[in-house]
């Protein structure tokens, strides 16, 4: 498969990543082009596009990450909204997707809502971040003030907390500062790698309930 990129269609082989200067207005026109799908994905930064295809690999990690989070919410008792695919833009400034966003402290401002906008309503509260292809620049988060990324590449987690509009490495999660991240995610990577998602998170779910 070969790559292809205008304004009609864009073509990318699956891992394929290309930046490439460009306008605020031709990101724009970018994204409309893909219609109703969310592949590749688009990112806008400082005078720079940067197209994504996504390999399966993608998909899959960021869909365990997110279920981890969501089974520890739920252990919380923690109420959240969440989101994915979505796209964050700040007109003229940047165009992000995130894999997936949390809303748990802002919760309740998003309830319901089918649209939202980053110049007024509040941001989420967690985003989360498969990197593959090199695609990922935590920074690109800063002028979202989302106060916490975390960014999953070659199989580690990193945990990045906004400090003074800097991202700085954390060791813990704001959100679960008690949690052993790193060991718990690698731990369910592993199961569903040999015997499914499924078992995987109904596994976590299950020792989650034991130590309560």
């Amino acid at each position: 498969m070969y790559a292809l990129i205008s304004t009609e269609k864009i073509q990318l082989p699956s891992g394929m990543l290309v930046k490439m200067p460009g306008s605020w207005q031709e990101y724009r026109t970018l994204c409309d082009s893909r219609g109703d799908s969310n592949t590749p994905r688009i990112k806008y930064r400082s005078g720079e596009i940067l197209l994504m295809s996504p390999l399966p690999k993608h998909g899959r990690e960021a869909n365990i990450l997110a279920d981890v989070v969501k089974v520890l919410l739920d252990a919380q008792n923690q109420n959240y909204e969440a989101f994915t695919p979505i796209t964050m833009e700040l007109a003229s400034v940047s165009g992000i997707e995130p894999d997936y966003c949390f809303y748990i402290d802002n919760w309740q401002a998003v309830v319901g809502r089918d649209r939202l906008d980053w110049n007024t309503d509040p941001s989420p509260d967690l985003a989360i971040e498969i990197d593959v292809t090199s695609y990922t620049d935590v920074n690109d988060y800063v002028p979202y003030n989302i106060p916490e990324v975390w960014l999953f590449k070659r199989n580690q987690l990193s945990i990045y907390g906004l400090q003074e509009n800097k991202y700085q490495l954390q060791v813990t999660s704001r959100y679960f500062p008690d949690v052993d991240l790193e060991t718990l995610i690698a731990q369910c990577l592993d199961v569903a790698s040999a015997r499914g998602t499924g078992v995987a998170i109904r596994e976590l779910r299950n020792s989650l309930v034991n130590k309560i």
